[in-house]
């Protein structure tokens, strides 16, 4: 059974940072192309980043750029999300997603079940 499960939400202060961590079972995430999107309450799911199944190609929403890094280590079936200079508009539950590929995809064939990311003071 191919499972996502993300890890690493929780509450931090703005300018805060967090790692948040897309660990894959039932499958080898090294065919797969990651992507990490989010959803705030009452506001449409959007796309964060992504990157390609070798890792040597990553994507970025213009409001993320600069301050989030997506990464993976194909050994450890894992794909991570660093959030840097976190922001209130940053909250949101944050979700990874996989397609079988090479590039990066605007749509996903699986998700996992999401990890709560608020920033406040």
């Amino acid at each position: 059974q191919l499972q996502l499960v993300e890890s690493g939400g929780g509450l931090v202060q703005p300018g805060g940072s967090l790692r948040l961590s897309c660990a894959a079972s039932g499958f080898t995430l090294d065919y797969y192309s990651i992507g990490w999107f989010r959803q705030a309450p009452g506001k449409e799911r959007e796309g964060v980043s992504c990157i390609s199944s070798s890792g040597g190609r990553t994507n970025y929403a213009d409001s993320v750029k600069g301050r989030f890094t997506i990464s993976r280590n194909n050994a450890k079936n894992t794909v991570y999300l660093q959030m840097n200079s976190l922001k209130p508009e940053d909250t949101a539950v944050y979700y990874c997603a996989a397609k079988r590929g090479y590039v990066c995809y605007p749509e996903y064939d699986y998700w996992g079940q999401g990890t709560q990311v608020t920033v406040s003071s």
